[in-house]
């Protein structure tokens, strides 16, 4: 194995030379303890490595093992329900070797050697197969069926498959490739995290990616394969929201990256979902989760490669057709990471210290998702059997919520949906505390067919109506503070009264009630048509000579208050 000598060591960032051969990216084991790293600037035969261990007790002369290979994560049956690092180890099996805490050096295969998978073949023996083709089927968990597929960039004909039960090392099948020679498959494919699996196209995402939050489906939706970022003061109930969303949100795989937050909330996760009851199976909600846990004290470097484990895994998954969402929390201390190294590298900073490429990554990271065809043909009866899609919602923590902070900046040149979140919504108890003047969602236009054909005609009306009474009584508001809100007239006040019931009935959420926590769509349009029709009543009333207060103590209003603890199908 061909080795380099340890020049410089600054915290997490290793120099070494004699690195001739040495390509951009690729993985190296550094130092006598062999701790990984990934080679970021090649200069002559000087290499500049960020190490994902810490790198106390590391110096000068010490030897750098080129491995020839770019950091990879291993794919294959047995990533779901499974609990990582940033780089992909396994925490259970680390906690198996070393104890509670994790000892610098440590190696262990990302998926299971020994399992045996009942694999049940799909292709048949003379068939013509190309990349991305379905070979077989194992069942993952109860609710996830896993698609062994025929790994990009790999075409011919089946020569041998076989049924039974095999370990992922084993070989199910033997390919005759149009060259004349012959490739073994197995169940494990190994990607680069940095490159993006190939599909054959992407197109237009048009159905919702359903939350269960009325304020995000019903106002800032977004779709199935689409990109969201929610940034927030402390406090304000980013993580929470992210929770929310992993619970309850109707995609099939759910990936979640606690990247560089605190290790209690990263525990929160970790002890909620293996005892949550997935809604739409009854099962545990691990039974289609991954959790990639990369918390604030393990070394920086190996946030930056958490977020393209993560999105790695989520891109495996939707090339087997499935609808995968991935949470990302935060990006903020990915890109700290950035600062951080780049600060080491002596580059050139850019805004507020961060690296002058911190856009281009931001933008290269919410590309990877999208709605895609396939490039093998899949039979999946979810959806059309040709696409999968990939949506991811990023958490953005700005120091003292300031949206001017260039991680935000950044991110909403890419996204297409913005919840802002704000702290004094959370302190008077407002969850989820989006606010509803300065948010927005670019995937309205998209998804308004399915909306009308699937839920209602009049959904977008009702919701523009909504949003046009809120807005109105922001600026209400600021008149009633300076002349007294007994001298605005009564169909002004009776705006304020319905924007307090779209505020308080519709907007807020108790995530302790079984019922409210989550809302179906057709929920949300009921509970919305029946405010809007409760107001344009009140308006031909008012019109008539009827009474403000009678309005307002009619038995509706009672109805109104209570629809947010019934069923769907009990409004």
């Amino acid at each position: 194995m061909k080795e380099g000598r340890i020049i410089k060591v600054s915290g997490p960032l290793v120099v070494a030379d004699k690195m001739e051969g040495a390509k951009m990216y690729d993985v190296v084991r550094v130092g006598i303890p062999r701790l990984i790293g990934e080679i970021i600037e090649l200069r002559a035969d000087h290499a500049s490595i960020q190490v994902y261990e810490e790198t106390t007790g590391i110096g000068p002369g010490e030897p750098v093992f080129l491995t020839d290979e770019p950091l990879c994560v291993e794919l294959g049956p047995g990533l779901i329900g499974s609990i990582y690092d940033g780089i992909q180890r396994p925490l259970d099996i680390l906690r198996e070797k070393t104890g509670d805490y994790i000892v610098r050096g440590v190696e262990a295969d990302a998926l299971n050697r020994k399992k045996k998978w009942e694999f049940k073949s799909k292709a048949k023996k003379n068939e013509k197969i190309g990349q991305g083709d379905i070979l077989g089927e194992v069942q993952e968990t109860s609710v996830v069926t896993h698609r062994v597929l025929l790994p990009p960039g790999i075409e011919g004909v089946v020569e041998e498959i076989s049924d039974g039960k095999f370990s992922v090392d084993d070989v199910i099948a033997k390919v005759r490739l149009k060259n004349g020679g012959r490739e073994n498959i197995t169940m494990v494919q190994r990607w680069p995290v940095r490159k993006d699996r190939p599909c054959k196209e992407k197109i237009s995402p048009v159905v919702p990616l359903v939350t269960g939050q009325r304020v995000i489906d019903t106002f800032f939706p977004v779709t199935k394969g689409g990109v969201a970022c929610i940034p927030g003061p402390f406090g304000s109930g980013k993580t929470v929201v992210l929770h929310e969303i992993a619970k309850w949100a109707d995609a099939d795989i759910i990936v979640y990256v606690g990247c560089g937050e605190r290790g209690n909330e990263m525990t929160d996760v970790l002890i909620e979902f293996p005892k949550l009851c997935d809604p739409r199976t009854g099962k545990s909600l691990m039974e289609r989760s991954i959790l990639i846990a990369n918390t604030s004290n393990m070394p920086v470097a190996a946030r930056e490669a958490s977020v393209y484990t993560g999105i790695t895994l989520a891109e495996y998954y939707r090339d087997m057709g499935y609808d995968v969402a991935l949470m990302a929390d935060s990006t903020s201390r990915w890109a700290e990471a950035l600062r951080e190294i780049s600060g080491r590298l002596e580059e050139m900073p850019g805004e507020e210290g961060y690296p002058a490429y911190l856009g281009m990554r931001v933008a290269q990271f919410y590309e990877r998702a999208g709605r895609v065809v396939t490039l093998g043909k899949l039979q999946n009866p979810s959806n059309d059997g040709k696409t999968g899609s990939l949506s991811v919602v990023g958490a953005v923590s700005p120091p003292g919520g300031d949206l001017s902070d260039a991680v935000v900046q950044a991110t909403l040149r890419v996204v297409k949906v913005f919840w802002s979140l704000e702290d004094k919504l959370a302190y008077k108890r407002h969850f989820p505390a989006i606010n509803w003047l300065s948010s927005y969602s670019l995937y309205l236009d998209n998804i308004k067919d399915f909306l009308k054909t699937e839920i209602g005609e009049d959904f977008l009306e009702l919701r523009n109506m909504a949003m046009k009474i809120l807005q109105e009584e922001d600026k209400l508001l600021e008149i009633a503070r300076l002349v007294g809100i007994e001298s605005l007239s009564i169909e002004n006040r009776l705006t304020l009264e319905i924007a307090r019931s779209l505020r308080e009935d519709f907007l807020h959420q108790n995530a302790f009630d079984p019922i409210d926590v989550h809302s179906s769509l057709l929920k949300q349009y009921k509970m919305l048509k029946l405010i809007i029709n409760f107001y344009h009543d009140s308006l031909e009333k008012l019109k008539a000579g009827g009474a403000l207060d009678e309005i307002l103590t009619s038995p509706i209003r009672d109805k109104l208050r209570k629809s947010k603890f019934l069923s769907e199908n009990e409004i």
